[in-house]
């Protein structure tokens, strides 16, 4: 007999992208339940570095601290491209967080939890998705086939242990292998790997001094001897990151079990007998495949993270695109839940993310044939010239801005330069004193910045937009902004005539309807 649940969004996966997910919709005051087949959290440090931009939007919620509290020690040094030996540089964007911060992707899901549950999600482990029902907004047709959306629908049924829960929205964030895209029978195009590699969290019992002491740039943690490239990474005391491959592939599968044997001799081969392993935490093996979700919403289910999109491992990319699919997704999907949306606000998360998506897929392809470990003789050229590139300052500023996340801005309506577009965490000062434009968005609403004293007094605003006059001696781009709750601004005016023909619009198109 099946205990039968009700809430407004459920979501299968409890990695960095389904508890992101999971505490902006409690956060909004959306019923939130969490699905997650696994009994307990595994400790592996896995996606293990948080990007420019990614901690911008984290500190719009007040995350960055707790998570940068617990970070592993690094070396202020900028990221990089393809691995190559030149760090990127993202001080000329005007950010508070130039460098990315390390930190093991479970302490990341353990801070989310922590602060999603806390504003009222409920989490279920050990409570595995075998059954999606999605009511009559979707046709999932055959495995392997791709569904249609044929009307709105009444809500998606989950069967997920000894559960039976109604969702009105149900998100898939369960990874690369989707329980939830399989059993809705979507395509996952793309292509297939071109080698098999293993992530492991071991620690040495000694060390040769060919092993990193501190974790700089990725150049200074590559290593390749012996028929192995490695990347070996210090995360405190005896305990290390260690990812390799072999030069020549062998028959194993994804799902074979990674052995402390093969393990030791990839470290013997790569840093010499005096290096001892003493234990293994975890080991998974991974692929470089690339594959996309043609479309990340089909009726009232929709996908985020790598239950969407997958791509080679480089340039830390995976777990960022998760966590910002997730916060561009939660509070349109709250707004939707909530009856304050404006027509066709839910579609805007596949519009505005799948080419998101995209570009991450294209630059981490163009990486993988840079940092092949067994290049041809072109492609040793190609990374010579690439380096030289590299050290140009527009060349590195745009690739530091692509890989960060700093240049990514939306195509948003409204004709002023700045919508859609990233805005630095300028100083402030307010009747309430000084304060910052990331503490504007604690509360996770939409924000209308008055910085001109150009907005009307009288102007009429609708549901959870707040209201600040502030002082700024940066220039923002405009007099007055309105900035979604995800911190991009949707409309900007220059004079307050223009913010009184224009604003109440702008509100309803991208915010919710006026009173």
């Amino acid at each position: 007999m099946l205990t039968e649940i009700e809430t407004e969004v459920a979501i299968a996966g409890a990695g960095p992208t389904g508890l992101m997910l999971a505490f902006e919709l409690a956060l909004a005051g959306v019923d939130t339940l969490v699905l997650e087949k696994l009994p307990r959290r595994i400790e592996q440090v896995k996606g293990g570095a948080i990007q420019p931009r990614t901690a911008e939007l984290l500190e719009l919620r007040g995350l960055v601290e707790p998570l940068r509290a617990r970070a592993t020690t690094r070396d202020p040094v900028g990221g990089h491209f393809a691995m190559l030996p030149v760090p990127l540089d993202c001080t000329p964007w005007r950010t508070r967080h130039p460098y990315p911060i390390v930190i093991p992707q479970w302490v990341i899901e353990e801070v989310l939890e922590e602060r999603a549950v806390a504003r009222g999600a409920r989490i279920l482990r050990d409570t595995e998705v075998t059954a999606v029902e999605p009511g009559d907004g979707m046709n999932a047709g055959e495995p392997g086939e791709p569904c249609t959306v044929t009307s709105g629908g009444a809500g998606v049924t989950v069967t997920a242990g000894g559960f039976r829960v109604r969702a009105r929205y149900l998100v898939g964030c369960d990874g690369a292998r989707s329980t939830v895209r399989k059993l809705l029978g979507l395509p996952f195009p793309g292509r297939p790997g071109t080698y098999l590699a293993v992530l492991t969290d071991i620690r040495l019992s000694a060390a040769s001094s060919l092993v990193p002491e501190r974790i700089g740039h990725i150049s200074g943690l590559t290593r390749q001897a012996n028929g192995y490239w490695s990347m070996l990474a210090p995360i405190g005391g005896d305990r290390y990151r260690f990812t390799f491959g072999r030069e020549d592939q062998t028959d194993l599968t994804r799902d074979t079990p990674v052995g402390e044997e093969e393990i030791a001799a990839a470290l013997r081969a790569l840093y010499g007998e005096e290096t001892v392993l003493s234990g293994v935490d975890n080991s998974s093996r991974f692929t470089d495949a690339t594959r996309q979700l043609e479309c990340y919403r089909a009726g009232r289910v929709l996908f985020a993270g790598d239950a969407a999109h997958i791509h080679p491992p480089l340039g830390g990319q995976g777990l960022n695109l998760g966590v910002q699919d997730a916060i561009n997704l939660g509070w349109k999907l709250a707004a939707t839940v909530q009856g304050r949306a404006p027509d066709g606000l839910l579609d805007t998360y596949d519009t505005e993310r799948h080419p998101v998506g995209t570009q991450v897929l294209h630059h981490t392809s163009a990486q993988r044939v840079l940092a092949d470990p067994r290049p041809s003789e072109d492609v040793a050229a190609l990374r010579d010239i690439f380096v030289d590139l590299l050290r140009l300052p527009d060349t590195n500023r745009h690739l530091a801005g692509l890989m960060s996340g700093l240049s990514l801005g939306y195509d948003l309506p409204g004709g002023h330069p700045v919508a859609g577009r990233r805005v630095p965490d300028a100083d402030l000062v307010t009747d309430a004193g000084p304060t910052r434009l990331s503490a504007l968005f604690g509360a996770g609403q939409a924000v209308l910045l008055d910085l001109a004293g150009i907005v009307p007094a009288d102007i009429r605003l609708a549901s959870r937009i707040d209201l600040v006059h502030a002082k700024c001696t940066e220039d923002l781009g405009a007099a007055a902004l309105l900035f979604r709750p995800d911190g991009y601004p949707c409309w900007a005016a220059d004079d307050s005539a223009t913010c009184r023909a224009t604003l109440p619009a702008a509100i309803t198109e991208h915010l919710s309807p006026l009173p």
